[in-house]
């Protein structure tokens, strides 16, 4: 194998419960073998969806089933709308119906309503079952596979009914980005890009010279991308595991980007480019409130719409926007809370004053540019 396709092995520092998240090509391949490494047994479920499963349902369950392993496949519909408590009940059932025992696994394959499904379920069935992450989009590979939150949706807000609770390893195959839908591929690159705000100026730099050939996929672009991101989070994750300080840098783009999913009923934006629309928002508050220069809003934007990514919000009014904002999970005894940026390679948290957002909201649009 050549050096460009040896894998990439990142370890998330949490005791006991560290695990390595595996970045190269062929790795679905090699899942038999990983199985057997984390002394796993008996019965394997693969929750996907059906477009995963058409593409790599067979060739997975084939290597399982050749490592030893009884393998039972269920499928789940594709999409953010699955992401509820009636979707893990089917998973829980279908583990109920197969004997599935403690020593059993379950392995998400597919992007992040996969992943944060199947490990929510893998949480609660007997307490506890491990689980293995094998993502298959780009915001799963750079972000949502890694660090261990599980969950699902509610009507009001997102990710409000989950757990942590962390994979027994990550297998991320940079070969499944050949057949995400290109509309998918450039979501995934808005969590790449905030990276590189939140945390490496240095990166964010490297994209602005790079994005080109990330955009077409570049096997050595790529592979240099999910590394970096998620030795980032890797860093972050081990430090502070469930958000009580220095995790929650990584929600940024977020709070605007969530309120904008839950207004449009999960419908209207990808994940990826909400949190777009929200980075460039949040960045324009942080300019409003002399927390960054104009410029650092301006290269967010101009790399964000070099992406192919939207960047102007939709039309909605400032009491639906803040009732949106005021039901996400990261409000604390009321006040909500938001990342904003200082510089490129760096943010704080900061409480945001309703007045205070009222009036820039109803200012931004108007000194859009």
């Amino acid at each position: 194998m050549s050096q460009r396709h040896t894998p990439h092995t990142i370890t998330v520092g949490l005791g006991r419960r560290r695990y390595d998240v595996v970045i190269g090509r062929g790795g679905m391949q090699q899942i038999g073998r990983h199985l057997q490494s984390l002394d796993c047994s008996g019965h394997v479920g693969i929750v996907t969806n059906r477009t995963v499963q058409r593409f790599y349902g067979a060739s997975v369950s084939k290597a399982i089933v050749q490592a030893g392993f009884t393998c039972h496949m269920i499928c789940i519909p594709d999409g953010e709308s699955a992401k509820t408590l009636r979707w893990v009940s089917y998973v829980l059932d279908a583990l109920v119906k197969h004997r599935f025992e403690r020593q059993s696994v379950l392995v998400a394959l597919g992007g992040g309503v996969i992943g944060d499904l199947t490990g929510f379920a893998a949480s609660m069935y007997l307490r506890g079952i491990p689980f293995i992450q094998v993502p298959t989009t780009l915001v799963a590979q750079v972000d949502s596979s890694v660090g261990g939150k599980t969950g699902v949706n509610h009507p009001r807000g997102k990710n409000l009914i989950g757990a942590y609770y962390q994979p027994a390893r990550v297998l991320s195959d940079t070969r499944a980005f050949h057949t995400l839908p290109g509309r998918e591929w450039r979501a995934g690159v808005a969590e790449v890009i905030k990276y590189g705000v939140i945390a490496d100026s240095r990166f964010f730099a490297w994209l602005e010279k790079r994005l080109d050939h990330l955009l077409a996929m570049r096997e050595e672009d790529v592979q240099k991308v999910v590394k970096r991101c998620c030795e980032i989070k890797a860093r972050v994750v081990a430090r502070d595991e469930r958000e009580a300080g220095l995790r929650r840098i990584l929600n940024y783009g977020h709070t605007i980007g969530h309120a904008l999913e839950s207004l449009g009923r999960y419908r209207t934006h990808l994940h990826g480019e909400a949190v777009a629309i929200g980075m460039v928002y949040e960045a324009m508050l942080a300019c409003h409130l002399a927390l960054c220069s104009r410029g650092v809003v301006n290269r967010q934007r101009a790399l964000i719409e070099r992406a192919g990514l939207p960047v102007r919000m939709p039309s909605h009014s400032f009491s639906k926007l803040w009732e949106a904002l005021c039901h996400d999970k990261k409000v604390v005894r009321g006040t909500v809370y938001c990342v904003l940026p200082t510089a490129i390679g760096s943010v704080k948290v900061m409480p945001l004053n309703r007045q205070v957002v009222q009036r820039w909201y109803a200012r931004c649009h108007e000194a859009w540019p």
